[in-house]
């Protein structure tokens, strides 16, 4: 998780709820005007201060002191040894630019905040603070910004900083920095049977990223068990790759998203996510563009785990369809006869809506 700044500045009087929800949330930081504010926090959150005015003679309660310039910030390091000190600038053109840019490359912290709402100063500034020993911190205007900021050049700043100004600000922030993605727990599949099923409509699933050569999307016709059917990403005769889809499987199949939650392929529109899922296990949200239905003959693969759980997918019946093994073994899903050992996956609860949960329910 990205570390979370909750400024609680201009929280007036539900600072002190504001203040309980971040600790609650596990934010990194808590910024305030007033070391008053600061006093009652736990050592478990760090105690930002951005003074509105002079720094007040006893820091006590505070763990880091952002100011303004660069001579602010030297003369505070040298009253107040104890407290780490960074600088805050406010990009609002070229030379502001620069001064951040600078600042990034030498302070321990520097806190931005960019006028205009293009993303490319920020840019920039990553670019030029690249190995530098100091932490970039980013102020953003709502979650949507947070996770927007987090994404630019593929890692983001090292924090980012909003103003919390009602409850729930802070937990929507902390949900924004979290990782979209964990790994999989990825098992070894022995297939059992592959047999013709007959015509019928399946999805082949363009997302927005560039998929790697081991990774595709779990893919599965019940809620407990899914095969790691791979990305179009190797060389085929008489058509090009297509680095970015994954020919999926049967409307009706599972697949996994964010936080465990299945979704059908049937489902997936335009800016939806799913999990891509390299064969490691190694997962990260990506962006659908486009889920592609056509009627096309289908295929059922059906396969065992070693403690017996069975598994199947029914996809596209084509040989250009591939399924994932053990190192990333690409294998054609025609050419798969029982013995073969493919990637998969075994969700250990059951799901209602898409969502985890323990109760009776039987998938046959």
């Amino acid at each position: 998780m990205k570390l979370c700044w909750v400024d609680i500045r201009d929280a007036g009087p539900v600072a002190e709820a504001v203040r309980t929800e971040a600790l609650h949330q596990r934010v990194h930081a808590i910024v305030a005007a007033d070391p008053a504010d600061l006093e009652p926090l736990p050592p478990t959150v760090t105690r930002v201060l951005i003074p509105a005015g002079p720094v007040p003679e006893a820091l006590d309660a505070v763990d880091i002191l952002i100011l303004g310039t660069a001579a602010e910030r030297r003369e505070a390091a040298l009253r107040y040894p104890t407290v780490q000190c960074g600088r805050f600038v406010e990009v609002t053109d070229a030379l502001t630019l620069e001064e951040a840019c600078a600042s990034a490359r030498t302070e321990a912290w520097t806190v931005l905040r960019f006028a205009d709402p293009t993303k490319i100063p920020l840019e920039i500034v990553l670019a030029a603070s690249v190995d530098a020993p100091g932490r970039l911190v980013t102020m953003v205007d709502d979650p949507a910004d947070a996770a927007v900021v987090l994404g630019v050049l593929q890692h983001g700043p090292d924090a980012v900083m909003m103003a919390a100004r009602e409850l729930g600000d802070a937990t929507r922030l902390a949900a924004a920095a979290r990782p979209g993605g964990a790994d999989i727990d990825l098992i070894e599949l022995t297939v059992t049977c592959v047999e013709h099923v007959g015509m019928g409509e399946r999805a082949c699933v363009d997302t927005c990223t560039w998929l790697g050569r081991d990774e595709g999307i779990l893919v599965g016709s019940h809620a407990r068990g899914m095969i790691l059917c791979a990305s179009e990403t190797h060389p085929l005769p008489y058509m090009q790759i297509r680095p970015f889809r994954v020919n999926a499987g049967a409307i009706m199949s599972y697949t996994l998203g964010e936080g465990g939650h299945t979704r059908y392929l049937s489902e997936l529109r335009s800016g939806a996510t799913v999990l891509a899922v390299d064969v490691k296990g190694h997962a990260r949200p990506v962006t659908v563009g486009r889920a592609k239905i056509e009627t096309r003959p289908l295929l059922c693969i059906r396969a065992v785990a070693a403690d017996g759980r069975e598994v199947n997918a029914i996809v596209q019946d084509d040989w250009h369809v591939r399924v994932l093994g053990p190192g990333g073994t690409v294998l054609n899903s025609t050419a798969l006869v029982p013995g073969d050992v493919v990637l998969g996956h075994l969700p250990e609860r059951d799901r209602h809506v898409g969502y985890p949960i323990d109760e009776l329910c039987y998938e046959q």
